[in-house]
């Protein structure tokens, strides 16, 4: 089950359409947060389980950094739940995110 919203608030900057179905979706991550992202993982709203890890091989997104994200999860949904984990300890999640619309989105604390 996903649990409750630990530690920084969430900016959410909308930048542009993408494609009208959330089946591939490329997004800007941008980390405007005092910590480094370790884990990012999206699921859609629906779902109580949570994806695999989205920065894989990108490893950790350092404070101040940002990288292209995809989710290519096949879903036909746009309406998807955030979590992420920074490298020290802290936990985020962001509910209720329409990544069908989504350019950017913004991390903060």
């Amino acid at each position: 089950m996903k649990t409750a919203i630990l530690g920084a608030a969430v900016a959410l900057t909308l930048a542009g359409a993408l494609p009208a179905a959330a089946q591939n979706v490329e997004f800007t991550l941008i980390n405007n947060s005092s910590q480094s992202i370790h884990f990012f993982y999206a699921s859609p709203a629906n779902e109580d389980q949570w994806g695999e890890d989205l920065l894989g091989d990108t490893g950790t997104l350092e404070s101040g950094m940002q990288a292209t994200t995809y989710i290519y999860d096949g879903s036909d949904q746009c309406v998807y739940d955030f979590r992420f984990e920074s490298a020290e300890g802290g936990e985020l999640e962001a509910r209720g995110v329409d990544i069908c619309s989504l350019g950017s989105y913004t991390i903060t604390d």
